[in-house]
């Protein structure tokens, strides 16, 4: 494990809100480990901890949402990292609108994607979905910074990793 710690230790990847929900049931949280998987056919790996409870609803759901963050949306990061969709409503606090499969996608977000769940693969602690693009945000000519690792490190999460 010190080998994929060294190794992880220099990455300061992009944070996302991956939101989903199905039979009633919304959920959202912050995730790391998420990235373009594929070219041809367009694909999108997200990996959600099997703790949260966004995996539960995720894995009832056709569809997850995608977003990315400007760096200046920590409190965004907070809501979605820090706490749990067990004790609060996510959704009350944010502007949202439901997207396709009902995948909730957040007003204020840099970038979305909504995508259909083409499988899902057993990563250990996590879970992996992979999606395949149906619905995204316009591209913005403005180009951000996003949210970053070292911008959330210090989040306390609102369940275990």
């Amino acid at each position: 494990m010190a080998g994929l710690d060294a190794f992880t230790e220099v990455l300061d990847y992009p944070m996302y809100v991956v939101t989903t929900a199905t039979d009633g049931q919304r959920a959202g949280c912050l995730v790391g480990f998420a990235s373009q998987c594929s070219i041809d056919p367009p694909r999108f790996m997200v990996w959600l901890s099997t703790a949260n409870r966004t995996y539960r609803v995720a894995r009832g759901a056709s569809h997850l949402a995608v977003h990315t963050l400007r760096r200046d949306q920590k409190r965004t990061a907070e809501l979605f990292g820090g706490r749990t969709g067990d004790d609060i409503d996510k959704f009350g606090r944010v502007a949202w609108q439901s997207g396709q499969g009902g995948a909730p996608v957040l007003s204020d977000c840099c970038a979305w994607l909504v995508g259909r769940v083409q499988d899902v693969v057993d990563g250990g602690d996590h879970v992996g979905f992979l999606l395949a693009p149906v619905a995204q945000s316009r591209p913005d000519a403005a180009r951000p910074p996003l949210l970053r690792f070292s911008d959330v490190a210090d989040l306390s999460p609102g369940h275990p990793a």
